[in-house]
């Protein structure tokens, strides 16, 4: 048996104040049983729990010496005595399933913290920690671009997960915010390979609707792509009746579509920290390989699988060159590159947007609706829709420092 302390210090952040204590308890011959600090706007919180052999330590004498060692570091000591019962209560919550939650939006509030974190209490779950991943914001900071988030780590089970999603859900529309949640796993930061939807993912267009416009039938085609994209018409049906739509547009369009895309916002910053963090990055798109490669070369992606247009004399000819890439068959390419990468699907993400989007969202070992039509929002695991692609890296763990500008 042990006699069991808990050390709660707290000041100003100065350098010494960890080496000062841990060498008082050192000569006590102190075990640390737990240990954690927080540091916000230059204040120190700093926490040990350790524990003595029974009746060795007298504990007044340690704690006169502890803030002894202190006191020229400002730093306020608070010792509270933990009995065995309660100390092996703790010990057994670590076994207990633990889940990430994350806050996203462009300004975090107090009212948001209040209604998620009303959420967990309701649903059983206990929060451990609590992370701020993005950066500091200056007071004039803010602007359409900005963006915050705020980690929390609990523990439980929700005894039903519907329910808790759907209340999350809420709340991110009260708030317009994004909450994710998600099981804390090995994978969360081990995962290799990121496969992106293109169109209204990577850039802000649906390119089958650039080309109609360029051919005269802008209005036909985007209203056969909105019903697929709401998953009201197949795509195999809605691609077929496109591309006959588009039967004689000359190709020299093609070129100057692609000059005019407009990248999506954090979509540059993303690809390039998952390049400098070791990720592959693919296209997988019902769109055209044209405008996959083209984004491939400006972006930096490794591979891109896409629609071939079929172009004689000049023209196209309302044909696709080998087998369309439907839902299904981005969900077979997600696999494959898993394979010829040397890993587990649980190591892959994909970033959709549209119904076509989901089998592949669904295989992947973390799917991401993007900016998504609501019947995708429901139905993926995660959804972001208030910030940009880079709020991924938030998702899986990363802070604002692990970022490539």
């Amino acid at each position: 048996m042990k006699d069991i302390v808990l050390i709660n210090a707290a000041g100003e952040d100065k350098p010494g104040v960890t080496s000062a204590i841990t060498q008082v308890l050192d000569r006590y011959q102190a075990a640390v049983l737990d240990i954690g600090q927080a540091v916000i706007h230059d204040n120190l919180t700093l926490g040990l729990l350790v524990g003595f052999e029974q009746g060795a330590v007298n504990q007044d004498d340690l704690l006169q010496e502890i803030r002894a060692a202190v006191i020229d570091l400002s730093i306020q000591v608070r010792f509270t005595r933990i009995d065995a019962q309660s100390y092996e209560q703790w010990v057994n919550h670590q076994g207990k399933a633990r889940y990430i939650v994350t806050l996203l939006a462009r300004e975090v509030t107090a009212g948001q913290i209040a209604d998620l974190t009303q959420v967990t209490v309701k649903h059983g779950l206990n929060i451990d920690n609590i992370n701020r991943l993005s950066g500091r914001i200056p007071l004039n900071g803010l602007d359409q671009r900005s963006s915050a988030c705020v980690e929390f780590s609990v523990r439980g089970e929700p005894a039903n997960r519907e329910a808790l999603r759907a209340d999350f859900m809420e709340l991110s529309t009260q708030h317009e915010v994004d909450i994710a949640f998600q099981r804390d796993t090995v994978y969360r930061r081990n995962r290799r390979l990121v496969c992106f939807d293109m169109d209204s993912t990577l850039i802000e267009a649906e390119v089958i609707d650039e080309l109609a416009k360029a051919a005269g039938v802008g209005e036909q085609v985007a209203e056969i792509t909105e019903l697929a994209m709401r998953g009201e018409l197949d795509f195999n049906e809605s691609f077929t009746r496109r591309m006959a739509l588009l039967k004689g547009l000359d190709e020299n369009v093609l070129a100057d579509i692609a000059a005019n895309l407009r990248i999506t916002e954090g979509a540059e910053k993303l690809i390039s920290s998952l390049k400098h963090l070791g990720y592959k990055t693919a296209i997988l798109s019902g769109g055209f390989q044209y405008f996959g490669e083209y984004l491939q070369k400006r972006l930096g992606v490794d591979y891109v699988f896409a629609n071939q247009l079929d172009i004689v004399d000049g023209k196209v000819t309302g044909e696709v060159k080998g087998e369309v890439v439907n839902g299904q068959r981005k969900a077979e390419l997600l696999k494959l590159l898993a394979e010829k990468e040397g890993i587990t699907v649980e190591q892959t993400i994909a970033v959709g947007d549209g119904a076509n989007d989901l089998p592949m969202l669904s295989a992947a070992g973390l799917g991401i609706a993007f900016r998504a039509k609501p019947l995708v929002k429901a139905s993926a695991e995660q959804a972001i829709s208030t910030l940009g692609l880079d709020a991924i890296l938030y998702l899986m763990g990363f802070r604002e420092r692990d970022r490539i500008v």
